[in-house]
């Protein structure tokens, strides 16, 4: 029996440390190659800062993330304003049943809202570009920042509001001057939860970004469609890096929501 359990405790960390390797290598092959000299690789070489500094130069490259941040920064913005909003009206209804509407992007695939977006664009008569992604990320978003900013504001002590509200303020004061600074660590957590996902985004960008605007997923696309280059994994090493960035600056705000 005492063979059986140390047998057991051994597996099961070799059995999850395989698990990560076999996810994460990828990454790590990707990130290695990038720094390779050659054009096609299939090996390694030396190194070299050769595609990045070809990366840095690509005046295209530079326009698709220049509308990925555009894109990116509205969709936080709409998103965080239409999931303000509604939180605190369904304060006031006193009923969580349109909650669940906002639950679904966590259970209808991401395919399935966007074949939905797409067909009431076209119905429409909705020309296709940066303005009909913005709305798609921001739908997208407000699947994420609406459950995040009603569980903070239900754990928010009421009484502060009422002591606000009988000491003369207005509802709009205590707005900005009660209800906002204390919600301020979820508002910026699900701000950059929808940046980060904004910014990877491929599906909604791909259907609903028509020919005049080109995202940074669309773009990395395109140069795979058209032949590997190791500009691509520069520009995948550099969205990689930002995009682990954004997701530990969000968990520190987590952590730090909790401790508070």
């Amino acid at each position: 029996m005492h063979k059986k359990s140390w047998l057991s405790s051994l597996l099961l960390p070799c059995w999850v440390f395989g698990v990560y390797l076999f996810l994460y290598i990828p990454l790590f092959v990707l990130i290695l190659f990038s720094f390779n000299k050659v054009e096609f690789p299939y090996r390694w070489v030396g190194f070299s800062w050769r595609w990045y500094h070809e990366l840095f130069n690509s005046s295209e490259i530079w326009q698709a993330a220049f509308h990925s941040f555009i894109v990116g920064i509205c969709a936080v913005f709409l998103s965080l304003l239409i999931g303000l909003l509604f939180v605190l009206w369904n304060a006031q209804q006193k009923s969580d049943r349109l909650l669940t509407f906002f639950y679904s992007n966590l259970i209808v695939p991401e395919i399935v809202l966007t074949v939905g977006l797409l067909s009431f664009f076209v119905f429409f008569n909705v020309p296709l570009g940066l303005m009909t992604v913005i709305i798609g990320h921001s739908l997208l978003g407000l699947g994420y920042t609406i459950p995040i900013l009603h569980a903070s504001f239900s754990a928010l002590d009421k009484k502060m509001i009422e002591a606000s509200l009988d000491l003369g303020a207005t509802y709009q004061q205590t707005f900005f001057k009660v209800i906002v600074p204390a919600l301020m660590p979820s508002i910026l957590a699900a701000g950059l939860l929808v940046f980060i996902l904004s910014l990877d985004d491929f599906l909604i960008a791909f259907f609903c970004a028509g020919s005049s605007a080109q995202t940074l997923p669309l773009y990395i696309f395109a140069m795979i469609r058209s032949g590997v280059s190791p500009i691509v994994n520069a520009l995948a090493t550099i969205m990689l890096v930002v995009s682990s960035i954004l997701v530990i600056a969000f968990c520190s705000l987590q952590i730090r929501e909790r401790i508070w």
